[in-house]
């Protein structure tokens, strides 16, 4: 069963910064923001299910990412809409700074 997600107003600019400030779920977030909906066993094979999930756990409940069941897959997006209601212009200069470094 998947966790629950935070709520909107719930979504706290420390705990976004922290998932964000890893740099695996930084390369997820990007990857959600360019190609959208992702299944968590396409993301990232190079690594462990085990430090997948974690990395997983820490982005949903950062309210980062929506997870949501679909058959025997997970499937992960990024929640932009809420991110950037919360906090205007974050994710686009992150996003921004990401691809900027590439």
């Amino acid at each position: 069963m998947i966790a629950s997600h935070p709520d909107r107003a719930k979504i706290r600019l420390e705990n976004v910064l922290f998932a964000l400030g890893n740099p695996l779920r930084l390369e997820i977030v990007r990857t959600l923001a360019d190609e959208g909906e992702q299944a968590c066993g396409s993301l990232r094979k190079d690594v462990a299910k085990s430090t997948m999930t974690h990395h997983w756990r820490v982005l949903r409940d950062s309210g980062v990412i929506w997870q949501r069941p679909q058959g025997r897959e997970n499937l992960i997006s990024l929640r932009r809409d809420d991110l950037d209601a919360r906090f205007p212009g974050l994710m686009d200069i992150l996003l921004n700074a990401i691809h900027a470094e590439q």
